[in-house]
């Protein structure tokens, strides 16, 4: 009996060391998205999808996404899948936003959930200059 669960808990910790390995070289050979945008106001969003504040910024950042196509880049990162982008860009917290000037100067940093009309009004200041 001894011996059967010993081979159970053997499998199971290759079969999980298998799955982090095959895990760790997708999200090695997955390209990071570039930020800030070249030439463009640039909003970055650092999330994951198992943080509810994370999954409430979905709507609004679908919705800033479209209402400022062609003015503004809004690019969504998750950091499980870009955790090292996360770090090396300072991202302490999730959800994170990070605002840049169309020079791809940051601007504007915020931490946790952010509404529509505050996420609004940081793009058209940016927008304005």
């Amino acid at each position: 009996m001894a011996r059967m669960m010993s081979r159970r808990l053997i499998l199971a910790l290759v079969l999980a060391l298998c799955l982090c390995a095959a895990g760790a070289a997708v999200a090695a050979t997955a390209q990071a998205p570039v930020v800030p945008v070249k030439g463009v106001v640039t909003l970055v969003d650092f999330g994951a999808g198992y943080c509810v504040p994370c999954r409430m910024m979905e709507p609004v950042l679908k919705e800033a996404e479209r209402e400022y196509r062609g003015r503004a880049a809004v690019i969504v990162v998750d950091v499980t899948k870009y955790g090292s982008m996360a770090t090396r860009m300072g991202v302490r917290v999730i959800p994170t936003q990070i605002f840049y000037d169309k020079n791809g100067k940051e601007v504007a940093r915020h931490e946790g959930f952010l509404e529509k009309k505050a996420l609004n009004g940081q793009l058209d200041k940016l927008l304005a200059q």
